[in-house]
């Protein structure tokens, strides 16, 4: 069966204006409304027409990197360091060390639990252990939502900044499980590698084409956009090519960029962030469609095991771990250990076991389905009831 044009493209205006129009119900429910494009994705039969192969799995994990490459500048370009600078230490160590101790906590009570082998937990760990940016930063500032103890920037800095920990882990993973012969000491070298080429290359690309973008004088001005784009595009493909981490440079260059004075910064940022909602709007429908509703009932019982561990254990652990160097009270400990949401990241990450190949990668992809269900409709809808009842919400 061949669709005509005309029938993609009526389905492709409806979920555009249905998007927009459900955006509205984030303002007092959070980001739950991407749980409907989720189930939209699963109930409509694509099956004649999108088969789960190896190379619509390709297809798929290109438009996915695509989408993440997009909501991770339009994060960087939103964050502003100046808010940030309070409580850099407490946020970059949530999302790096944070980061690894969910993801090996759950992996490894996973694996006791349920004799899975310990790499392939450790990989479905990995590929669900960060915080989604969009989602975060939809709750609130959707809602104009201020909480004390600057605990909402603290939130949006981890959720900005987590996701590069969470891919090289992921990639680390595959190739450990792929090269059998690799040794620990082998995997800990391609994680340094990853994360120092992907910080010196994301640093300079922010600052020389924040220059390039202040110099240069375009005749159409619906053009910068454009450029950013390619410069983002560029940024993440030049450092995957050097052996860094694409995500951790691209951020890193759109923070820069953001932070500095550049010809209509207002406009562009609000350009990028309405992509970055249609990006979450993608990832969440074809997450759906590759979702086998019988696959997915055989490992409900794995997947629900892999939410309680990484939402009640995994969770609290690292947040109370990682910041006891740090002057934060039990409530906001509390708080920061109930707001890992999942969002659009842990579905890009799920297509690369697919493509890969990776023994286990069916069960995994769906185990991101249903913690990713679990974390929007729970987390995100009892966010702002929790801070009130932790006393939290500034006056």
């Amino acid at each position: 069966m061949v669709l005509s044009i005309n029938f993609i493209l009526f389905g492709l205006g409806a979920l555009l204006i249905l998007s927009v129009l459900l955006s509205k119900v984030s303002s007092y429910i959070g980001i739950p409304t991407l749980i409907v494009f989720l189930l939209l994705g699963l109930v409509i039969d694509f099956g004649s027409v999108i088969q789960p192969t190896l190379e619509n799995y390709t297809i798929v994990q290109y438009i996915s990197i695509f989408a993440l490459i997009i909501i991770m500048f339009s994060g960087g370009l939103e964050t502003k360091m100046k808010e940030m600078r309070p409580i850099a230490k407490e946020g970059i160590s949530l999302a790096t060390v944070g980061v690894l101790i969910t993801a090996f906590v759950t992996g490894y009570i996973f694996h006791l639990v349920t004799g899975v082998d310990l790499l392939l937990s450790l990989l479905v760990a990995a590929t669900i252990s960060s915080t989604d940016v969009a989602a975060v930063f939809s709750i609130f500032r959707s809602s104009d939502t201020k909480l004390k103890n600057k605990l909402d920037s603290l939130l949006e800095l981890e959720s900005a900044t987590n996701d590069p920990t969470a891919y090289i882990l992921t990639t680390t993973f595959i190739f450990m499980i792929l090269n059998p012969s690799t040794s620990i000491v082998d995997a800990i070298l391609i994680f340094l590698q990853s994360f120092v080429v992907g910080s010196i290359l994301g640093y300079l690309f922010g600052i020389g084409f924040t220059k390039l973008i202040k110099r240069i004088r375009l005749e159409v001005d619906g053009l910068y956009p454009v450029l950013l784009i390619g410069v983002a595009v560029f940024t993440f493909s030049f450092t995957e090519f050097l052996g860094g981490n694409g995500f951790l440079a691209v951020f890193l260059a759109s923070l820069i960029i953001g932070n500095k004075l550049i010809r209509y910064k207002r406009s562009q940022i609000k350009f990028f962030d309405g992509m970055a909602w249609l990006m979450q709007v993608v990832m969440f429908i074809l997450l759906g469609i590759f979702t086998l509703p019988n696959q997915l009932i055989a490992d409900a019982a794995i997947s629900l095991l892999i939410a309680v561990i990484i939402i009640f254990i995994a969770r609290p652990i690292a947040v109370f771990t990682t910041l006891i160097p740090f002057n934060i009270d039990s409530k906001s400990k509390i708080f920061l250990s109930w707001t890992g949401i999942k969002g659009a990241v842990p579905i890009v990450f799920a297509f690369y076991p697919l493509v890969s190949s990776v023994p286990g990668a069916t069960m995994l992809f769906n185990t991101v389905f249903f913690v990713t269900i679990i974390s929007v409709l729970l987390q995100g809808s009892t966010i702002y009831p929790l801070a009130k009842k932790l006393n939290l919400v500034a006056e």
